[in-house]
């Protein structure tokens, strides 16, 4: 099989590693001329994965052309981008190829999660089974590192999600499939809300009682938003959801986790964003997910704090003062 990862991320190049692995044959197209002459001649991205020797069948490319030659589209471009970049490939996208999104987000001026944007842009409207999205807890490093991972794979056709997930299957990565592609995407975006509320407890030294309660009630707002939107409860029990979340809010190779730990610790925003050397989706992502979640009436606290301490409405410790004098009420979903 011929797939193409269109990104040069470190996210996108584990991707690419592990199709390798599988036996594909793999384009990853991507901008940056010295990271693709690495690639190919070192094996390496030393941008994004240094030191991790990659596997000679991946072939880094700039040239779009190569994507005529492969049924599978690997979307791995930061969800915010999308809707700018993508159209440049139009003309290279065929009858039979499919495009499976990896991005985590809601795009922000759309209020939409990927699925409700990205196929107009190819004009798969009318055919919902030609989009997929992968998701699940699944940190780039350990991927790239053949370390054992689970994730799911969602596509509207329960037969061709079977199908997507046999291109990514190695002795070391283990792919579940589902129908329900709203959901994962759900899932994979909004726990990166709560992974920088993590930080945030972290930094701020309030301890794993703190931190466990965060995850558990951010587990049921998610869960609340994703059946709002038509998602199935279901789904955020599993890797997308819960298994996700827990990694992210729990694991320090998370991107969005380190901007809580330092928000935590007192540095200001613009000053993290501005050091990080990859995209941190949580933070446009809060302020979608709490404007979609008002227009849809879904009660979203700890979503609606988040913005406001990212906001700098809030500091972090007046963020936790404002949660814990909530209305006292019972535990439900």
């Amino acid at each position: 099989m011929s797939v193409a990862v269109i990104g040069g991320g470190s996210f996108g190049t584990a991707l690419a590693q592990i199709l390798a692995e599988a036996g594909n044959d793999v384009f990853q197209v991507m901008r940056d001329e010295k990271v693709i002459e690495a690639m190919n001649t070192r094996h390496e991205n030393p941008r994004y994965l240094p030191n991790i020797y990659l596997s000679e069948k991946i072939k880094a490319t700039k040239n779009p052309e190569v994507l005529r030659e492969c049924n599978y589209w690997v979307i791995a471009l930061p969800c915010q981008k999308q809707a700018e970049l993508l159209p440049q490939f139009k003309p290279y996208f065929g009858e039979l190829t499919t495009l499976i999104n990896v991005a985590k987000g809601i795009v922000l001026d759309r209020l939409l999660p990927l699925s409700m944007v990205v196929p107009k842009i190819f004009g798969l409207e009318d055919d919902s089974t030609r989009y997929a999205a992968l998701s699940g807890p699944s940190f780039a490093k350990e991927v790239a590192l053949n370390l054992p991972t689970a994730c799911v794979l969602a596509c509207s056709d329960e037969n061709r999600a079977a199908q997507i997930r046999d291109i990514f299957a190695t002795p070391y990565f283990r792919c579940y499939s589902t129908t329900d592609v709203l959901g994962v995407e759900l899932g994979g975006a909004v726990k990166n809300i709560y992974a920088i509320g993590a930080g945030i407890v972290d930094g701020l030294g309030y301890g794993d009682n703190a931190r466990a309660a965060l995850v558990t009630r951010g587990l049921a707002e998610m869960s609340r938003l994703g059946m709002a939107m038509g998602a199935f409860y279901e789904t955020f029990m599993g890797l997308s959801g819960l298994g996700d979340l827990s990694l992210t809010c729990n694991g320090d190779l998370s991107r969005n986790r380190q901007v809580g730990l330092r928000l935590g610790k007192g540095e200001k925003l613009e000053d993290i964003i501005a050091s990080m050397n990859s995209v941190a989706e949580g933070v446009p992502t809060t302020k979608a997910v709490s404007a979609l979640a008002r227009s849809l009436e879904v009660d979203m606290p700890i979503v609606f704090v988040m913005e406001r301490i990212l906001s700098g409405e809030l500091t972090p410790q007046e963020g936790l003062v404002v949660l814990m004098n909530r209305a006292r009420k019972a535990e439900k979903l």
